[in-house]
């Protein structure tokens, strides 16, 4: 790969993108940023905390912004938060400024991956994860799906098949 495009993951909780996203970015000598990661560290504080405070909306604001800031970067693979594709300028930020790749998996899945999770604040206090999951998988699925260049699944593969599989992906995309 000649010039190093920004690669952005998207998808739901549990897809796998900060650990596919570190190590596609070590396969390719790229930075890293994981935006839940970048949130925390600027605000000083906790996704959860956040959502306690200034509630979703609140919390959308400042992933908007500091998506918008990190897709100006050059060479960077970014694992977005599953929400983050609720913002139509955040998926025009990520559309026009890198490759969008939709790491896609089941509810059973993302269930799986994430019921001893603490650190998912919709999923914090709710009767049943399973249909949470759902319902955010209703909305959320379709947004993926338009803003993606390039959907794979996720479920049964491991972290390094998938980076490797996606560098295959990309440089075929690039040509």
């Amino acid at each position: 790969m000649a010039e190093k495009r920004n690669i952005f993951l998207v998808g739901p909780m549990g897809a796998g993108k900060s650990t596919i996203g570190r190590q596609l970015a070590q396969q390719l000598s790229m930075e890293f940023v994981d935006s839940d990661n970048e949130i925390e560290t600027r605000a000083g504080a906790d996704i959860g905390w956040i959502f306690d405070i200034e509630g979703e909306a609140g919390f959308r604001k400042r992933e908007e912004r500091i998506i918008s800031e990190l897709t100006q970067r050059q060479g960077l693979v970014l694992s977005t938060g599953g929400g983050a594709v609720l913002s139509k300028d955040t998926r025009n930020h990520l559309s026009a400024r890198g490759i969008v790749i939709y790491l896609k998996t089941t509810v059973d899945k993302q269930y799986e991956r994430t019921q001893r999770d603490k650190k998912r604040p919709l999923l914090q206090g709710v009767d049943d994860v399973r249909q949470v999951l759902e319902e955010l998988a209703k909305v959320r699925n379709p947004l993926y799906e338009e803003v993606a260049d390039i959907v794979l699944p996720t479920d049964e593969q491991s972290a390094k098949l998938m980076a490797n599989q996606i560098i295959d992906l990309i440089d075929n995309f690039q040509n």
